[in-house]
C-alpha cells in the first residue's frame, strides 16, 4: 500500500512537470519575440552609446604613442611621425575620409584639415615620414600644433566612452579632465525640454478633448455609444501619413482654413501654421486623442451612477458632487490615458517631421537625423537612452505618488 503511494506520488509529480513544460512552450514563443523585438535592441543602443572603436582601429599606433603624452603642447616628433604614416596608409585604402569625420566629430572643423593633409601625404614615401612626417604635418596646417586637438583625438581613441553621453546633454570633458557645459550652443538640452514641454501640452489638450467626449459616450445608450465609438475608432483605421498629409493641406499659407478665415474676413493676410511648434501640437492631439478617450470611455462605463445621483439626492450641488465622487473614481482611466499619450508623443518622429518643420521638430527627429544623415549613431544611441532613463524616473515618479496599480485600461 505505501509502495502504491510512492508511485501515484511520483505519477503526480511527473504530470506536474509536464504540465509546467507545455506551459512554459507556449510562452517561449512571445519570450522570444520580447528578446528580439525589446530586450535586444535596447540593449544593442546601450552599447552602442558607450562603444566606439573606429578611431583606435583607424590609428591604433599613434594612439599608443599618445599615451607616453603628457597632454602639455604638441605631442613629440616620434609620435606625429606614426601619425602621418598611419595617415598616409589611411589615404591609400580610401579611409581618410572615415578619419576625417571622426576627428571632426572630435574637434569641430577637422575635416578639411585631415583631407588635405591626407592628400598631400599621400604622395610622400613611407621612409621619410617616418623620419621628417612630424615637420611635414605641421607644416601644412597651424591647427596640427594645437595641444586641445591632441586631447580630443586621445579621447576619441578610447574603445569605450561617455563622451557621447556629455555631447547629448551638451557638456564636454576638458583639458585638465573636468566636465563643463559646452561653449558653443546649448541644443540638446534645449530640444528635450521642447519634447517635454510639448508632450505635455498635447496630453492636456487630449484630456480636456477626451474627457467630456467619453463622458457623453459613457451616458449614452449602448446603440448610440458604440455608433459614436466608431468615430472615435475611425483615426485607427486611416494611415497616419494620410492623417498628416490632411493636417498640411488645411494648416498651410493657402490651405482650408486659412482660406475660409479670409473668406468671412477674419484675418486680411495668410496665418503661419504649418511648420511650427503650434502644427505639431495640433497634429499630435488629433492622431492621439483616442489613447486617451479609450482607457477613460472603459472606465467610465463601469461607474454606477447612482453614487452620484445618491449624492444629488443627499443636496449636494452638481458640480462638487461631480468633483468628489465621479471624478477620483475616473483618476484610473485618464491616468492611464494620460500616461499612454505622454510616452508616445514623447517619442513621435513622422508627424513632426512632417509638420513641424526646424521649430516644431522633437528629440526624435534630432535622433534620426544622427542615425541616417550625420551617422552618428553613438550619439544617436546616448540621446535615444537618456530619453529612455527620462521616460522611465517619470513613470517611476508616476508610480511613486500616484501608484502604477491604479492603471486601469479597461
Amino acid at each position: 500500500m505505501t509502495a502504491l503511494t510512492l508511485d501515484e506520488q511520483q505519477q503526480a509529480r511527473r504530470a506536474e512537470r509536464r504540465k509546467r513544460w507545455v506551459a512554459f512552450a507556449f510562452v517561449v514563443p512571445l519570450l522570444v519575440f520580447i528578446i528580439l523585438s525589446f530586450v535586444a535592441p535596447i540593449g544593442a543602443m546601450l552599447y552602442r552609446s558607450v562603444h566606439h572603436p573606429t578611431v583606435a582601429e583607424l590609428i591604433p599606433q599613434t594612439l599608443s604613442q599618445l599615451e607616453r603624452w603628457d597632454g602639455q603642447g604638441v605631442p613629440d616628433e616620434q609620435t606625429l611621425n606614426v601619425f602621418t604614416v598611419e595617415l598616409q596608409a589611411l589615404a591609400k585604402e580610401r579611409l581618410s575620409g572615415k578619419l576625417a569625420e571622426e576627428f571632426n566629430r572630435a574637434y569641430a572643423g577637422m575635416s578639411s584639415v585631415v583631407k588635405s593633409s591626407a592628400r598631400k601625404l599621400r604622395r610622400e614615401s613611407s621612409e621619410l615620414l617616418a623620419e621628417q612626417g612630424a615637420s611635414k604635418l605641421l607644416a601644412m596646417h597651424k591647427r596640427w600644433s594645437e595641444p586641445e586637438l591632441w586631447f580630443q583625438v586621445k579621447r576619441a581613441g578610447q574603445v569605450f566612452t561617455y563622451d557621447y553621453y556629455l555631447t547629448a546633454l551638451d557638456m564636454e570633458v576638458t583639458a585638465d579632465g573636468g566636465i563643463q557645459s559646452r561653449e558653443q550652443a546649448q541644443i540638446y538640452r534645449q530640444l528635450y525640454g521642447k519634447t517635454l514641454n510639448m508632450a505635455l501640452v498635447i496630453t492636456l489638450l487630449c484630456a480636456l478633448l477626451g474627457y467630456p467626449l467619453a463622458y457623453f459616450l459613457a451616458n449614452l445608450p449602448d446603440k448610440k455609444a458604440n455608433l459614436l465609438m466608431i468615430l472615435v475608432l475611425l483615426p485607427f483605421w486611416t494611415s497616419l501619413l494620410v492623417r498628416t498629409t490632411a493636417w498640411i493641406a488645411l494648416l498651410q499659407t493657402n490651405g482650408v482654413i486659412n482660406s475660409f478665415l479670409m473668406g468671412v474676413g477674419v484675418i486680411d493676410s495668410p496665418l503661419d501654421m504649418l511648420y511650427t511648434p503650434f502644427a505639431t501640437v495640433v497634429a499630435m492631439t488629433h492622431i492621439l486623442l483616442p489613447f486617451m478617450v479609450l482607457p477613460l470611455y472603459s472606465v467610465m462605463r463601469g461607474i454606477d451612477p447612482s453614487y452620484l445621483r445618491a449624492a444629488l439626492s443627499l443636496g449636494a450641488k452638481p458640480i462638487p458632487a461631480f468633483a468628489r465622487i465621479y471624478f477620483p473614481m475616473t483618476l484610473p482611466g485618464l491616468s492611464a490615458g494620460a500616461l499612454l499619450v505622454f510616452i508616445i508623443s514623447v517619442g513621435y518622429y513622422i508627424t513632426p517631421a512632417l509638420v513641424g518643420g526646424t521649430d516644431g521638430q522633437m528629440i526624435s527627429n534630432i535622433i534620426a537625423f544622427h542615425m541616417q544623415s550625420s551617422n552618428n549613431w553613438e550619439l544617436a544611441a546616448a540621446l535615444g537612452s537618456l530619453l529612455l532613463v527620462l521616460i522611465l524616473l517619470l513613470y517611476w515618479v508616476y508610480d511613486r505618488f500616484v501608484g502604477a496599480s491604479n492603471i486601469k485600461l479597461g
